[in-house]
């Protein structure tokens, strides 16, 4: 059952669900300013945790918020003469968590993959060398908030740059109430239960243990429940060649 924010009405939502595992009672949160604006809080940073787990577990299949009314692609315009391009935010201003792959046009529009590459191990001298050789670029690096191309690009194109990312979620405001979070509904109850936990924790509440128990159970479940989406994908087993006579 996926759950909404708040709902004060059926008390299905999670700040809800929070009042209940926290013993605040009926609008102990959603009827304090100060409460309300820290579960808020705790809720965006227990959604992180649940992203970062998605993220470590998933495979070809890409995870995204399902709130985010985007694909997290960001296409930008080729520049004559510009190695380097930042992308601190997407376009609608998420920040971007990771960069896996980046895509080229060339000067007639055609699409290539470019291969990524390390400017202080195994980068093209082009990108030391001081040469600042131009062309079609077939290499990135990724070095802080940007990617730097080599050779450097000798066109200008708009949207001919295209990078795929990981991103951060879209996260809940304290106004929210019948907004859900953008992961599988099954494991939604993991953003009251973490908030819960620590409020137990710092005010030393007999059932603190209980919801680090259910933490774990959930997050173990998580993990397997992403590792699995790709049925559509098959599984090799392989084997370790053995060299010895």
């Amino acid at each position: 059952m996926s759950n909404v924010f708040s709902n004060t009405t059926t008390k299905a939502g999670i700040l809800q669900a929070i009042e209940r595992y926290t013993k605040l009672g009926d609008a102990g949160i959603t009827g304090n300013t100060t409460r309300l604006a820290e579960f808020t809080a705790e809720v965006n940073l227990a959604l992180d945790d649940v992203y970062a787990t998605v993220f470590e577990v998933g495979g070809t299949w890409q995870f995204d918020d399902s709130n985010h009314t985007k694909y997290p692609i960001i296409t930008t315009t080729i520049t004559s003469g510009q190695r380097d391009y930042p992308f601190t935010t997407d376009e609608q201003g998420n920040l971007i968590l990771d960069i896996y792959k980046v895509l080229i046009a060339d000067s007639d529009g055609n699409f290539r993959e470019i291969e990524p590459a390390d400017q202080q191990s195994n980068a093209p001298t082009g990108f030391t060398d001081g040469q600042n050789t131009t062309g079609l670029p077939t290499w990135y690096d990724k070095t802080a908030n940007g990617i730097f191309l080599e050779p450097i690009p000798n066109y200008t194109r708009a949207a001919s740059l295209k990078v795929f990312i990981n991103r951060e979620g879209s996260y809940f405001v304290t106004t929210d109430t019948t907004k859900k979070p953008g992961f599988a509904g099954l494991f939604h109850e993991i953003l009251a239960l973490k908030p819960a936990y620590k409020y137990a924790m710092i005010n030393q509440l007999n059932n603190k243990d209980d919801l680090a128990r259910e933490i774990f159970k959930m997050e173990d479940r998580i993990k397997n429940y992403y590792k699995a989406r790709e049925k559509d994908v098959q599984k090799t087993l392989r084997g370790v060649a053995n060299n010895a006579h």
